[in-house]
């Protein structure tokens, strides 16, 4: 984005301020010794941190920035991004042991082991120096490979300069400095996440049968007995990849100028990320003059904003509902079953060997085997098994695993003007792998879009080309199995993609300028109630099938806001933290009126024990239907609901079923009479009796995080309830009920525009800038975020030279 002229004259004035400034602040006593520039050519920035710990990053040109990134992330997180790095070195099990697990942030992998295997083969192979070296746009461009740098040098340059006091590496001798490669991986590593991070375990433990029948020849082979059963495997495949019962996920609606208050667009950001580990938001601001300005939440361990604004627009993701990869079955050599036929010619696996070391001496070798679509792969999880057999194998395709673009689509949303640029940058770089886009400019205009990067699959070629698993999995899941025998099965392409195999930018659902656009983690279809959107592939989600609770109660919120109209950003901080129930909404009064007409007010307890469940059928009655801190019974229907969701299937919950022709409404009316519900009730009470914890019990004396040995109490509430403010706390009945978030809402942000220079943001980051208890950001936010207040943005050059917490730093290489 380039500034006006007066924008300059600012920025100008603002770096001479920030000159005189810099000798009040020094990054060690080595540093402040120092002249003030950089010699030698060195690397250098200028960080001026406000209230909160929020950096506000100014360099001359990419490097310079990516080099002040990388050292305040350093500064904040240098334990969560170093234990990260040893993943990506594949370094696990020597350093932690081959049994123990990854925090899960760049990979599903189980154990250290798995981990390693993965992550050495990738650096052995050289697949992230491969996918540097493509031109852009299909490969990075000049400026992201030149953040990437200076993020390095940056990184590395706050280890040499400072003392580590995070106690969760201090002293570690795994703390290293690191390279542009390593920097290069992580981002590989997030845009595989759908794909070949998430089979991790399937791909390194991947070995072909040693039987007899693998060795004698047709003539003499057993039938295979192990071949996935498809209504199991199709069962499997649409748990995994459906997102309304995921932890992860998102919320994010955009207003157009037809809903707000002054015509201009309004955006609301809610994303629900790990409150732990490596896939933390982190929040900064980074500008080079004349060219950049941006500020929003950034995914450790990256250069550029992943969720934010500038002057003009802004934007958010949700985990989009596109299945990421495809399988393709193969046909295997009966006499060798590292051997398979396309299109009648005998292919070779190439195979890989990688070794490991392990944690108190010697090596872990084992071989994986790739395949001309991708690694052989025996699992997408332990609920999905796909053997190898003597006559079957299963191949791995993830377009994600040449993609590294990610950096170049967020740096055009960070330079863009306008919902038009935010397009245009998606159609330029396709780097996207796993989110939906929803933004919202100061000219009034919304947008929503699933432009990811998917195979290109269409249900043309999936009806011809699909094994007979594959027509099981893909209509119940996306998850295309492709027959491998034959060439033409392989997914097509698109003249607009820029790369192979891809689904171009003309075949993405888009909806433009409806007076709101939302979405929480369903498909496409649903963006805005009145305005569905239809005539995708079954790859990218469906169409006409029940939404989720959070959906529906989303859709009634953000429709009733833009039906009310004149909406400003404080009506979005409101919808933020409402922490309405809309499950509780439909069933509460039902709930409480079934529970007073049980015998007695008696229940039997799954343990066959009657339960007095009379009083529950009072606090439920009276209770306010939100998750508030400060609500009562809020704790009991929640223990309430997750027992009988899990006991009474779907089909059975609701007396009014599901109706495409009502999708918000419909399914409706609680099943009192279901097998399940007057035992659910009886298991809540009880449970929450054996751990003392009354009945009508403040929620926020139960649901909690503990930061610095004090209790701070946490609103919100879990998937299954549809609470706009998703968190999902860890259940502790030992210790008084929710001790801990495991993930919920993160990065907050509610933007708008009011005609002036700056743009009106509130932002909130949910569990503090710092992972080191030793840190005053360690949990600043996160009592605000308790309290359900927000930070006042500064954006804008005389908002950060008037914060009253401004401190100035001069770092350099």
């Amino acid at each position: 984005m380039r500034t006006r002229p007066g924008h300059r004259r600012l920025a100008a004035l603002g770096v001479a301020l920030l000159t005189a400034l810099s000798g009040t602040a020094s990054v060690s006593s080595a540093a402040a010794d120092r002249d003030t520039h950089p010699r030698g050519g060195g690397l250098s920035a200028t960080i001026r941190y406000t209230e909160y710990g929020i950096p506000h990053i100014v360099a001359k040109d990419y490097a310079n920035l990516g080099f002040g990134t990388g050292w305040a992330q350093a500064a904040d997180q240098v334990c969560t991004l170093a234990d990260g790095f040893v993943t990506l070195r594949g370094e696990r099990s020597r350093v932690f042991g081959p049994d123990a697990a990854p925090d899960g942030s760049l990979s599903s992998a189980a154990k250290n082991l798995s981990s390693d295997q993965y992550f050495k083969g990738v650096r052995e192979a050289h697949t992230v120096e491969k996918l540097l070296g493509i031109p852009a746009p299909a490969g990075p461009s000049r400026d992201v490979k030149d953040a990437m740098r200076g993020w390095a040098a940056g990184y590395n340059a706050w280890l040499k300069q400072n003392r580590i006091t995070d106690p969760a590496c201090k002293g570690a001798d795994w703390v290293k400095p690191v390279t542009p490669l390593d920097v290069a991986t992580r981002g590989f590593a997030i845009a595989v996440l759908g794909g070949q991070g998430r089979a991790i375990e399937g791909i390194t433990a991947a070995q072909p049968p040693t039987t007899g029948a693998a060795r004698t020849g047709p003539d003499k082979a057993e039938p295979d007995k192990t071949e996935p059963d498809k209504a199991d495997t199709a069962r499997a495949a649409r748990e995994l990849f459906a997102q309304d019962d995921s932890d992860m996920g998102s919320n994010a609606v955009a207003f157009s100028g037809a809903a707000t208050a002054n015509k201009r667009g309004l955006l609301l950001g809610n994303p629900h990320y790990p409150w732990q580990g490596g896939r933390r938001f982190w929040q900064s601001q980074q500008t080079i003059p004349g060219e950049l300005d941006v500020m929003g939440g950034s995914l450790l361990g990256t250069t550029g904003i992943s969720i934010g604004h500038n002057a003009n627009i802004a934007w958010s993701h949700t985990v989009a509902t596109g299945v990421t990869l495809n399988l393709h079955q193969l046909t295997l050599d009966p006499s060798d079953p590292t051997t398979y036929v396309v299109d009648g010619k005998k292919e070779r696996m190439t195979k890989r060997s990688v070794s490991v070391p392990v944690k108190g001496g010697g090596d872990v070798t084992r071989t994986q085997w790739w395949t001309r679509y991708g690694p052989v792969v025996t699992n997408l999880g332990a609920q999905l098994p796909l053997p190898w057999t003597a006559t079957t194998a299963y191949a791995l395709n993830d377009p994600n695993a040449v993609n590294l673009r990610a950096s170049d689509t967020a740096l055009g949303f960070s330079k863009a003007r306008s919902t038009a640029d935010i397009l245009a940058s998606l159609r330029r770089t396709q780097g996207l792998p796993w989110v939906n886009t929803i933004a919202a400019d100061s000219s009034g205009h919304s947008l929503f879009t699933q432009s990811q990067v998917l195979p290109r699959i269409t249900d043309k070629l999936a009806g011809r080309c699909s094994t007979p698993l594959g027509k099981a999995t893909y209509p119940a899941s996306g998850v295309a199995v492709l027959d491998g025998s034959k060439s033409d099965c392989g997914p097509g392409r698109d003249k607009d993609a820029v790369q192979p195999g891809i689904f171009g930018p003309s075949k993405m659902p888009v909806l433009k300028d409806a007076p709101y656009a939302e979405n929480s983690n369903d498909s496409a279809w649903l963006a805005n109630a009145d305005r569905p959107i239809t005539g995708y592939e079954r790859v990218f989600g469906n169409v006409g099938t029940q939404r989720s609770m959070r959906t529906r109660g989303a859709v009634e919120d953000v429709a009733g806001m833009a039906d009310k109209g004149g909406l400003t950003v404080a009506d979005l901080q409101r919808q933020q933290f409402a922490d309405r129930v809309p499950a509780a909404d439909l069933t509460a009064a039902d709930t409480a009126k079934a529970c007073a007409a049980l015998p007695g007010g008696s229940a039997t307890g799954s343990d066959g024990k009657p339960v007095d469940v009379s009083q529950a059928c009072d606090v439920i009655g009276a209770w306010d239907r939100t998750m508030n801190t400060d609500s009562r019974g809020a704790l009991l229907f929640d223990r309430f609901w997750r027992k009988l969701t899990a006991a009474v299937p779907a089909a059975q919950l609701w007396k009014v079923p599901f109706s495409a022709a009502d999708p918000v409404r419909t399914p409706n009316t609680l099943n009192t009479q279901a097998p399940g519900f007057a035992t659910a009730l009886a298991d809540a009470v009880a449970e929450l009796r054996a751990a003392g914890i009354p009945l009508d019990s403040r929620l926020g004396d139960h649901q909690f995080v503990t930061r610095g040995g004090e209790r701070i109490p946490v609103h919100g509430g879990t998937e299954s309830l549809g609470v706009w403010n998703k968190v999902e706390p860890v259940w502790n009945a030992a210790g008084g009920g929710y001790t801990d978030v495991t993930t919920g809402s993160s990065y907050i942000q509610a933007v708008g525009w009011d005609g002036g220079r700056c743009p009106v943001a509130r932002t909130l980051l949910t569990y503090s800038q710092s992972s080191n208890p030793n840190s005053p950001h360690y949990s600043d936010q996160t009592h605000l975020f308790s309290k359900k207040k927000w930070v006042t943005e500064r954006f804008c050059e005389k908002d950060i030279l008037r914060s009253p917490a401004l401190k100035v730093v001069r770092v350099r290489d």
